[in-house]
């Protein structure tokens, strides 16, 4: 098991400026970051790879469907191609990080709504195209987790058996979903019984209190997640994903209208803290 934290509690966008950042949480303890990749060049991502190297951090990275010209859902086959071609981007500038895993609800346009669930042809629409990405970033050998989200913010994956249906659907080796402990205390009746019933497709853990504050100051039952994630072989990444007001623009996106957290530090440090302890109490 890896503990990695999503740098999104700082930026969207990973610069120089943030390095000293990396330093702070490979002090903690974590074995690397999560970056977003929604701007920037494969260059771009090569320098923070040097950096991360020197420093002795990993990475993972996370994307979205930036808007409806690129969506996977769309009648047009156009735009189902610039779909494509944006996650191939996506995949690229994963690659030039050295990233372990790119994930995300890389399937519709975040906050668009069609007024009812997903159809048939919507899925086989989707199915398409994350089968060709599947492909392409399995010749980079970067796997692919894709993540259900809560019903206010998607419509098409909303719970985890949503998720391993359309994972069965692509059918490729190198496409799992992404179990995020925030969208899940919303949209299950019961998240750690719903873990335990999807566990073989799960290729990537977003750790998110219920308010997306601090991880262990809410209500998620972390001791039967971990043990869950343990006892059924999961070995990957425990990734921390937390939403401050950093930023107003950001917080505008992610919905914080306040603080969550008494600090990015306490975020940071209390949450390696959760893991790491929580991972050595649960039942192997």
């Amino acid at each position: 098991m890896k503990i990695g934290f999503n740098m999104l509690l700082w930026t969207p966008f990973v610069t120089e400026e943030h390095f000293p950042l990396f330093g702070k949480l490979k002090e903690t303890g974590y074995d690397g970051v999560e970056l977003e990749i929604i701007d920037g060049t494969p260059d771009d991502y090569r320098k923070i790879s040097l950096e991360l190297e020197s420093l002795g951090l990993e990475s993972t990275a996370v994307t979205i469907i930036p808007d409806a010209a690129h969506n996977p859902l769309s009648d047009d086959p156009s735009i189902r191609k610039a779909a494509l071609e944006h996650m191939r981007w996506a995949i690229d500038c994963a690659s030039a990080l050295g990233s372990q895993m790119l994930c995300g609800p890389f399937y519709q346009p975040l906050g668009s709504f069609s007024g009812t669930g997903p159809t048939a042809e919507e899925k086989k629409r989707a199915v398409e195209v994350h089968r060709d990405a599947a492909e392409y970033a399995a010749e980079r050998s970067l796997p692919l987790a894709v993540e259900p989200l809560n019903r206010f913010e998607c419509y098409f994956l909303n719970t985890l058996e949503d998720a391993a249906k359309h994972v069965d659907a692509v059918g490729h080796p190198n496409f799992g979903l992404l179990f995020d402990t925030f969208h899940t205390n919303i949209e299950e009746k019961n998240p750690v019984a719903a873990l335990r019933s999807h566990l073989r497709s799960v290729r990537h853990v977003h750790i998110a209190e219920n308010d997306r504050g601090t991880p262990g100051r809410g209500h998620v039952l972390w001791a039967e997640i971990f043990s869950t994630l343990r006892s059924g072989g999961y070995n990957g990444w425990l990734t921390i994903e937390a939403f401050g007001r950093t930023l107003p623009e950001l917080a505008a996106t992610t919905c914080v209208w306040r603080e969550l957290s008494g600090s990015n530090e306490e975020v940071y440090t209390e949450g390696y803290k959760l893991i790491r302890d929580g991972w050595d109490k649960a039942i192997p």
